[in-house]
């Protein structure tokens, strides 16, 4: 990048020296005419101080031309390789930033996704310990359920039987009676519990 600018200030350095020797070349060729017809005196090259002043421009673009390449040119270069070099630098350190950012970004979001996948496994496991736990309650519950649900069918045929006892006593011995006072004699025990059974079992079906 710099060696084309340094190539293009000395190319204009050296078309401003050629262009000092052709104005002087041409001043020179063209001083017999103007002297012919007795132009300006600043072009009359007959007269000694007219060459000398021609000379000393020759030199003067010569010193000029030495100047810029040997001195001013460098410098130039120089200035402009060292923010060339900075720019370079600036980029470079530019791009060092973008890519450690880019690692920061991508490592928070990994970070965030593991976060996030553990809550949801967590709040998973405890859910799933919740239902765990309200299953083996709501089971043991049933259970507790179904056993008094037996214990009070049970005590209810229980006391079923004893009441259903306790009826067929009292209908045989009123049913004893009964006859008794109709017949005026005591019917047999045995077939007045068989009636007193025949009857209780129509009525239970």
């Amino acid at each position: 990048m710099l060696r084309p600018m340094r190539t293009a200030l000395g190319g204009a350095a050296t078309a401003a020296f050629l262009a000092g020797m052709s104005v002087a070349s041409a001043a020179l060729a063209a001083a017999p005419a103007v002297e012919k017809k007795g132009g300006m005196p600043q072009l009359d090259f007959a007269n000694p101080l007219t060459i000398s002043q021609v000379v000393w421009l020759a030199i003067i673009f010569a010193v000029l031309y030495l100047l810029l390449s040997r001195w001013a040119l460098p410098q130039v270069g120089a200035v402009l390789e060292m923010r060339a070099n900075r720019i370079q630098a600036d980029l470079q350190a530019a791009h060092a930033a973008k890519a450690s950012a880019d690692a920061a970004v991508a490592e928070l979001t990994a970070a965030t996704r593991e976060a996030q996948a553990t809550a949801q496994a967590e709040i998973n496991s405890a859910v799933a310990a919740a239902n765990e736990a309200a299953a083996a309650q709501a089971a043991s519950l049933n259970a507790r359920l179904e056993k008094q649900l037996a214990e009070a069918e049970q005590r209810i045929a229980t006391a079923r039987a004893s009441a259903m006892g306790a009826l067929r006593n009292v209908a045989t011995d009123t049913a004893s009676a009964v006859v008794t006072r109709l017949v005026g004699t005591a019917p047999a025990t045995g077939a007045v519990e068989q009636a007193v059974d025949a009857a209780l079992a129509a009525r239970r079906g």
